[in-house]
């Protein structure tokens, strides 16, 4: 093989001999597979990574969000009760126009149980995210019993009423003399601005 056979690829492949043609017929198709390999198979490689790796990340989700699913009956089912119990909640605070009559409710119990009141004093109502505190402080007077009796009928109210800072001190006549502040609550309606 010459200088001359090379030149003649170009110009006059049939006049090369055989062997070289297809040395050179070789040497194209390695340089197209490797340019081949190089350009296209790499970065296709190269996608398939980032895409089954996004595929694994894909499968997570979707098992998550499934389980998720598949317990959404349950989360419906317990979001329910919970407005049920809200509602329920929300209906033993007394709106505005009841807290006159609990008020009344109480007074009423400790003049039922005998008890002389001395001092029964509404005080300033303090408004918290939805519902308001209305306390009361009350002074009154009578035996052990009459003023466990008037505790007692004061937690079994259908509204809720607490007591708090409870103080007993002997008095006169053998009684006691308790005072207390006996808290309301009531429920802050949507548009009540405070």
């Amino acid at each position: 093989m010459d200088i001359q056979d090379l030149n003649n690829i170009i110009d006059d492949p049939a006049s090369v001999p055989l062997p070289l043609r297809i040395g050179v017929i070789i040497a194209i198709f390695v340089l197209v597979m490797f340019m081949g390999y190089k350009l296209v198979i790499l970065d296709q490689i190269d996608t398939h990574k980032s895409v089954a790796a996004k595929e694994t990340g894909l499968k997570k989700s979707f098992e998550t969000k499934q389980e998720k699913a598949s317990q959404l009956p349950a989360y419906k089912k317990q979001l329910e009760e919970m407005r049920f119990s809200f509602g329920t909640l929300v209906r033993q605070l007394p709106s505005e126009t009841e807290i006159p009559g609990l008020i009344l409710d109480i007074s009423e119990k400790g003049i039922y149980h005998g008890l002389n009141i001395d001092l029964f004093k509404p005080g300033k109502e303090a408004k918290q995210e939805f519902y308001a505190v209305k306390p009361i402080t009350v002074s009154v007077k009578g035996n052990y019993n009459q003023l466990a009796a008037f505790v007692s009928d004061i937690s079994g109210l259908s509204r809720i009423v607490t007591i708090h800072n409870i103080s007993l001190k002997p008095s006169d006549e053998n009684k006691l003399v308790m005072k207390a502040t006996i808290n309301t609550y009531r429920y802050i309606s949507e548009g009540e601005t405070g």
